[in-house]
């Protein structure tokens, strides 16, 4: 029963600056003015955490 309430590892592994460093490669090719902005976004976040 205990398996059914574990996180997914993606849930455990990937941080919200992971998150958005990924959207901002995905983006790259299509905005690159908002993959920077994304890319901004997660620095930010880390330099908070830190």
């Amino acid at each position: 029963m205990a398996r059914f309430f574990r996180p997914t590892l993606q849930a455990v592994d990937a941080s919200p600056a992971a998150i958005l460093m990924q959207n901002a490669d995905r983006r790259a090719g299509l905005d690159a003015h908002h993959a920077q902005e994304l890319r901004a976004a997660a620095s930010a976040w880390l330099s908070v955490v830190r």
